[in-house]
């Protein structure tokens, strides 16, 4: 019985220490900032007052949502996204080695030249 609790408890201390070792997968488009809360649907990043898509997510260190009314403190170290709108849509509070991480830096490419309208012929 005692090897039995053995082996139980190795297999659950196995399983949290590489459920601790998850490293979170963040899109391309991610940008970072520092963030205070504001009142809902506010928020300030960067010391620029943003604006929370209405659909907006916040994951905390562990990687659980937290509600906005939940926040607190100030300057927290933060990578976001933001909508087609402008507004911000996903935000991941870092934990302090994601913090000291540099983000990959994304191509950008080259604006395509827009082609000219094909010339209207007004010969009768």
């Amino acid at each position: 019985m005692r090897i039995h609790n053995f082996l139980i408890t190795c297999a659950l201390a196995l399983v949290t220490l590489s459920a601790q070792a998850f490293e979170r997968p963040f899109p391309p488009e991610v940008k970072r900032g520092v963030m205070t809360p504001a009142n809902y649907p506010a928020i300030v990043i960067n010391e620029k007052t943003r604006t929370l898509s209405a659909g907006a997510r916040i994951w905390n260190q562990d990687n659980m949502i937290e509600m906005p009314s939940a926040l607190r403190g100030s300057d927290i170290a933060v990578n976001y996204t933001e909508s087609n709108t402008g507004d911000i849509d996903r935000i991941w509070i870092l934990t302090a080695d994601e913090a000291k991480r540099t983000l990959p830096l994304v191509p950008v490419e080259p604006a395509k030249p827009t082609p000219l309208p094909a010339p209207v012929s007004t010969v009768k």
